[in-house]
């Protein structure tokens, strides 16, 4: 049975609603896709805001009648709009709208909050305001206002929804960029950052947990000559050569970088501060510099000078990367991987 709203009716003592509902007209307009959630303790003025609503063209309309019902609700699927009564028992429009923040807050959305009241003045209008809310529809105009109240309502939240979608794909755009800022795009590993990274949070952890961190750092002797002698396309592919060989030669663990076009590096971390010896190494540094690299150009011969620093957790990535560096020439003089002093 239809619900006997259709008619005339006069100023109510309880809901302050005046109006006369044969004289709204229906808004020639497509169907909103709005998701409205009505929430009033009183049957008949909720009724009165679907009614309103519904002429406008709103289908997405949900109601519920107390606060604490319209925040179970909310929980379960969020609004776009809600529509509340600023007096309710229990808890009130505005503490609706307090908690509606913070929820919002905590989930990175805005949920539109337009209340229906019967105060009037300045200072009821401030107190909404402060609590977060957007706008507010006196009851006594309630008829007259409602529909283009919520219209209004209805743009600023699409353009709201445009905003925030173009952010969270700004966001996404950001963390793939800064994963590629991070990455070799050549070879696959971590470029110098993130060696810097890498090694700043093993030694974190290696002195939280003991142990030690450890890192080689690999020179490719001779690398701008022949790149002048061989060219770009051949020194590419040898990296890359270098580059597969190398990661099959450790522990998937650890990690790989390439600092610069010559440079890489190996961090891993060790249990103990002196396993981390050139002895340990000494079949990887056998299987980067005793057979060739093959390219399309035919096999290439790189001679590969390592130099390792180690350190317990006292000392900064910088300072690792720093002391391995200045053991690269005694590195290539020797043929062999060499020990900068560890820190303990």
């Amino acid at each position: 049975p239809k619900t006997p709203l259709i008619g005339y009716f006069s100023i109510n003592s309880q809901t302050g609603y005046s109006g006369d509902l044969q004289k709204t007209t229906r808004n020639p307009m497509t169907v909103s896709e709005l998701d409205i959630l009505v929430v009033d303790d009183a049957r008949f003025s909720a009724a009165v805001v679907n009614r309103t609503l519904a002429t406008a063209g709103y289908t997405g309309i949900r109601h519920a009648h107390s606060a604490h019902d319209a925040l179970g609700q909310l929980a379960e699927k969020p609004a776009d709009l809600v529509v509340a009564d600023w007096l309710m028992p229990g808890m009130d429009g505005l503490e609706l709208t307090r908690r509606i923040r913070q929820n919002d807050e905590a989930n990175n959305r805005y949920t539109y909050v337009l209340l229906l009241t019967a105060r009037e003045g300045v200072d009821a209008l401030q107190q909404a305001f402060d609590q977060g809310v957007d706008d507010f529809v006196s009851k006594s105009t309630m008829t007259e206002q409602l529909q283009h109240r919520v219209m209004a309502a209805d743009r600023i939240i699409q353009r709201h929804n445009r905003v925030q979608a173009d952010y969270q794909r700004m966001l996404t755009v950001n963390r793939q960029l800064k994963r590629q800022a991070l990455i070799d795009p050549l070879t696959g590993f971590g470029n110098r950052q993130d060696a810097l990274r890498a090694l700043d949070s093993t030694l974190k952890h290696a002195q939280k947990r003991g142990g030690a961190a450890c890192m080689l750092l690999m020179r490719l002797e001779d690398f701008e000559l022949q790149q002048r002698q061989r060219g770009n396309k051949v020194m590419q592919q040898g990296v890359l050569a270098f580059s597969r060989r190398l990661r099959q030669s450790v522990r998937p663990m650890d990690h790989l970088c390439r600092l610069q076009q010559d440079h890489f590096a190996l961090i891993t971390y060790q249990p103990q501060l002196s396993h981390c010896d050139p002895t340990s190494f000494r079949r990887l540094y056998d299987s980067l510099n005793h057979r060739a690299y093959q390219t399309a150009a035919g096999f290439l011969s790189l001679q590969v000078s390592i130099a390792l620093a180690a350190s317990a957790g006292g000392n900064s990535a910088d300072g690792m990367l720093e002391q391995a560096t200045l053991e690269l020439e005694q590195a290539l003089a020797e043929k062999r991987i060499v020990s900068a002093a560890a820190s303990a």
